[in-house]
């Protein structure tokens, strides 16, 4: 919810021309400051206010340390600017602005339940206060909302967001988080109406990442992804960026190839990823990371930064600058792991700082985002009949699309008691996260579950509320609650060790398992998939038509339900599955990571190279 995220202005209050102390007018202050923040002089913007406040005793010092808070709040000093807005308070305690910036200084500080009971007394002091303090009403709910998301409080998350919406239904930020966290919740059926927004309102209003969930259609993917674009994304008004600084200096030598990500740590995209940058060719290439992703303090995390010849971590520039540094740095070709994920700066893109730029991983969709003209795939996962449905033109490689780490650590092979599994059920297992999962893929798994009477769904327990409500469902399609079991959140080094306690890992369609679905394979597991018509409905069955499984793969929910209830009554054909990964899938295409490296290397350098001559 960036924009609900704002920082409010405070109302410029009238004051004689010249205050009892002799110092500059209020509005004369506000005005000298704004012009030396304006001229990037943001410090002596704060010193000016510090000043005045310090020299004055005018009856509007709460709106002069309001907007002290604010200057220092740009400048990253949030332990300064707690302080200014808590004066503020202090002057003039009925000042809910204060209140709520007060609670974004908080929540930088982290402290987030401190930055929540702000935001309740903002809520407490707007309660019956009508028209005139609706903005302030919302943006303590809305902002309430984001944050106790990202603490996982689910259940009061959704509850602050239905207030929300039902004060105010046109708000787009408001319906997107809406929708995705009923589907965080496996609440189905997934468009409720609330207020006076409508299932229509919700369905157009979903976010191109819930999109990706909620249906199979590459048009309605289109659509959403563009319309985030038309919404947030301004192409600038300047050149490429590449072109202005290649007019400087003409790009020679090896081909830079830049990774742009926020996830470049303990993240699906940092799983994958560490081989990629291992094994580019030094001889021809360079290799940098443009990141912003958070030091986690882990192994992976290191070993990713010493993957590249150079890491850029630029969490505190702001896109153009971001984008002039990429443009600086002359690189050829800019390969973006982010997508329209959480996190994503899809304005660097835009500024188009490398003539090549290029869609990856982070997004198996198109991403409709202005200066990414490819998108790297094989010809399963975006078949020709598909292309109509992409901004981004195919940058195929011959093999799965998809990179991954021979190197990643297993732990020791667990028990099936450790987890709570029956020693002689057949184990149906699908550990993607909660929110792929639809109320059409788990009526079909019920339906498998109870078709084969000696089984058990393992599943990944995300969150109280989409287990309780997964249980509820099972209860309505008369499966025992103890045939669900719920497995909880381990290291990834023991996450991939249980993958081998289950006979049979169920896909989740639209949104297929991607690093989930490597990991299963690698660990000798077979996965059942339904491919349907969009990337990440095909993404599974790529995988599977590489490592040399393509019986695995289905094309509807019949077939798919077909086949799972004919493995999970012949416990020997999944067995035989097993054996034949535990032999060969090591050795098959799917996991030769040098040449798939190679692939994109020769991509990379006949399009750097003819860029250059051109």
């Amino acid at each position: 919810m960036d924009t609900l995220a704002a920082m409010p202005t405070a109302p410029i209050e009238p004051e004689p021309p010249v205050n009892p102390a002799g110092q500059l007018p209020l509005g004369d202050l506000i005005a000298r400051a704004q012009a030396l923040s304006d001229g990037g002089m943001a410090e002596a913007s704060a010193k000016l206010y510090e000043e005045w406040i310090a020299s004055t005793d005018s009856p509007y010092r709460h709106v002069a340390c309001f907007n002290w808070g604010t200057v220092l709040g740009n400048l990253h000093r949030h332990a300064e600017a707690e302080k200014a807005y808590r004066h503020a308070l202090e002057l003039n305690p009925d000042f809910p602005q204060a209140r709520l910036n007060l609670g974004h200084q908080i929540e930088h500080l982290h402290r987030p339940d401190e930055a929540l009971a702000e935001w309740r007394q903002v809520l407490d002091m707007t309660a019956n206060g009508g028209p005139a303090v609706l903005e302030f009403r919302l943006h303590a709910l809305n902002n309430s909302a984001r944050l106790l998301e990202l603490l996982r409080r689910l259940d009061e998350a959704e509850q602050l967001m239905v207030e929300s919406l039902k004060l105010k239904s046109d708000q787009s930020d408001v319906i997107q988080h809406y929708v995705h966290i009923r589907q965080k919740q496996c609440e189905w059926p997934l468009y409720q109406a609330v207020g006076e927004v409508t299932q229509n309102q919700l369905l157009l209003g979903t976010s191109a990442l819930a999109t990706l969930s909620a249906t199979d259609d590459p048009a309605l993917q289109l659509l959403a992804a563009q319309r985030f674009v038309n919404e947030r994304i301004k192409k600038p008004a300047t050149p490429p960026l590449h072109e202005v600084f290649a007019a400087r200096t003409p790009r020679s030598g090896k081909v830079k190839i830049g990774y742009l990500s926020g996830d470049l740590c303990m993240h699906a995209v940092g799983l994958l990823t560490p081989e990629l940058f291992e094994l580019h060719d030094r001889s021809r290439f360079e290799v940098y990371g443009f990141c912003w992703s958070r030091e986690d303090g882990t192994a992976q995390r290191q070993r990713i930064l010493g993957g590249m010849d150079q890491v850029f971590r630029i969490g505190g520039l702001d896109d153009n600058s971001a984008a002039r540094l990429i443009a600086q740095m002359g690189v050829d070709v800019l390969v973006d792991l982010q997508g329209l994920t959480n996190g994503a700066r899809p304005v660097i893109l835009a500024h188009r700082p490398a003539p090549i730029q290029a869609g990856y991983l982070g997004l198996p969709a198109t991403s409709a985002l202005p200066g990414v003209d490819w998108i790297i795939a094989d010809r399963f996962v975006m078949p020709p009949e598909s292309l109509r449905y992409y901004t981004e033109k195919p940058l195929y490689v011959p093999t799965c699309y998809q990179v991954s780490d021979r190197k990643r650590d297993v732990a020791p092979t667990p028990t099936r008691a450790q987890y709570n599994l029956p020693e002689d059920a057949f184990v149906f297992c699908s550990f993607n996260n909660n929110h792929k999962f639809t109320e059409e893929v788990f009526h079909s798994w019920m339906r498998i579950v109870k078709a084969v009477p000696n089984s058990v769904l393992w599943l990944l327990a995300d969150n109280p509320w989409a287990q309780a409500n997964m249980l509820a469902a099972a209860q309505a399609h008369g499966v025992a609650p103890e045939r669900l079991i719920f497995a909880p959140r381990v290291t990834p080094a023991e996450y991939l060790a249980r993958f081998q306690l289950a006979d049979l890992f169920l896909d989740t369609f639209p949104f297929n398992a991607g690093t989930t679905a490597s990991d299963v394979l690698w660990m000798g597991t077979p996965i059942l998939t339904r491919s349907g018509r969009t990337y990440i409905s095909r993404m599974a069955g790529s995988l599977l038509t590489h490592v040399g499984l393509p019986d695995l793969i289905t094309h509807s929910l019949t077939e798919y339900e077909q086949r799972a209830v004919q493995i999970g009554n012949n416990p020997l054909r999944a067995k035989s599955y097993k054996r034949y990964l535990t032999e060969q899938g090591r050795n098959s295409t799917l996991f030769d990571i040098p040449r798939l490296v190679r692939d994109l290397e020769n991509e990379f350098e006949r399009m750097a190279l003819e860029r250059r001559a051109a």
